[in-house]
């Protein structure tokens, strides 16, 4: 039957970036997703990138598009009260800065590079399952274009999102499934209007959580936050733009550049993590092990992070017979993890109206405060919003 060294079973960021990364060491495998490659690259997603990972895009040989069509924002602005408090990240943080740059503008870049360098990569395969995970040679099955496949390897990745067969492929009684689901939704817009802020602007209001983001300086994204039961059919154009115009409010003379709604849609909030992310030969990663919330625009940074991590042990692994890294992945992932999930639940909280209680309203705007006022804590916020630094290894710098 075929084989390769690491078979990956996901077409994401995760891993296309793994695929790549571990080619540059000179370990081989072989990637299989189940969608259609116009899906991967169309599928319209935010996209904001950590200072490590903008950098980690470009060390690998696929960032130049990125730095050349991506906005580089040194900060961002919170807005309560009808006034903008402006968090200065890259003077808080030593420089570091952050870049928007949409998810399936990453994936483009990444799927063209492994096509031009021959990496084997298999769109549109059906019934993907795996198999002896707990031996050395886990096999991957699969049908593509009618027939039925195996792929023999030394290690799968799991890079098949929150819904793949990889995570239920590994018994219930090896892993915990830990979740919260939050009491609200996000109703996202990409319009075709420049954004009125060169930043991003996430507003606080009595009616609820809106935000101001940007995919070019043509496109403005834009976020309401709405009951988790909600449909589109609730909100005309004309409703979305002026919910948004009120929760955005300030003091002055400021207003939404409004356009035409190319694309809208309704996103459910939860936070998930699976405890361990390996079983047997078989590794979690990205969405596959952890879900976030977006406010802390944490989703694809995470999955980069966890790449870092498989990548390197399975360096170690081939190059020198040395697992040690391999078997501490989960528990290094898993560091990295809770503290983004601490950050991301924590920027939920401060920014979200939960139900009319007057008392938690004022805590929440007092907090607020306390945030744009204080050094420390905004550069708390700015620490974790352009990303908890790795060391060489891939691991979490205290």
């Amino acid at each position: 039957m075929p084989r390769t060294q690491v078979g990956i079973i996901g077409a994401g960021p995760s891993g296309l970036i793994l695929a790549r990364m571990l080619a540059q060491q000179g370990i081989e495998s072989v990637i299989l997703e189940a969608r259609s490659r116009e899906y991967c690259e169309q599928r319209a997603r935010a996209g904001v990138l950590e200072h490590d990972a903008a950098d980690l895009l470009e060390d690998i040989g696929v960032g130049e598009r990125m730095r050349r069509e991506g906005l580089v924002h040194r900060g961002i602005f919170l807005r309560f009260g009808g006034r903008d408090h402006r968090i200065d990240m890259a003077e808080l943080t030593g420089g570091r800065t952050i870049t928007v740059y949409g998810q399936h503008e990453v994936i483009k870049d990444l799927i063209a590079a492994a096509i031009l360098d021959g990496q084997p990569l298999s769109f549109d395969v059906d019934d993907v399952s795996v198999h002896d995970i707990e031996t050395t040679a886990p096999i991957v099955r699969y049908r593509e274009n009618g027939e039925i496949k195996t792929l023999e390897c030394d290690v799968v990745a799991g890079c098949d999102g929150f819904h793949g067969v990889c995570r239920p492929s590994i018994p219930d009684a090896a892993i915990r499934s830990l979740s919260r689901v939050y009491p609200f939704a996000w109703l996202g817009i990409l319009s075709a209007s420049a954004p009125a802020s060169d930043e991003l602007v996430y507003g606080r209001h009595d009616r609820g959580f809106a935000l101001q983001s940007m995919r070019s300086p043509e496109i403005t994204r834009l976020y309401l936050q709405v009951p988790p039961d909600d449909t589109l059919e609730n909100w005309s154009d004309d409703r979305i733009w002026s919910e948004l115009n009120t929760r955005l409010s300030v003091d002055g003379d400021w207003s939404l550049n409004q356009g035409p709604i190319l694309q809208r849609g309704i996103t459910p909030m939860r936070s998930f993590v699976a405890d361990p992310m390996r079983f047997g030969r078989l590794f979690l990663v990205g969405d596959a092990a952890h879900i976030v919330p977006p406010t802390g625009a944490k989703g694809m940074n995470l999955a980069i992070a966890d790449v870092r991590v498989l990548s390197s042990a399975l360096g170690a692994f081939y190059s020198r017979n040395d697992a040690r890294a391999l078997d501490a992945y989960s528990a290094t992932c898993l560091r990295r993890i809770w503290k983004v999930q601490r950050f991301s639940a924590w920027m939920t909280r401060l920014l979200h109206r939960s139900g009319d209680d007057p008392f938690s309203a004022e805590l929440q705007l007092a907090e607020l405060d306390y945030v744009t006022s204080s050094r420390a804590a905004s550069t708390s916020l700015a620490e974790n919003y352009v990303g908890l630094p790795f060391d060489p290894a891939g691991a979490l710098v205290s």
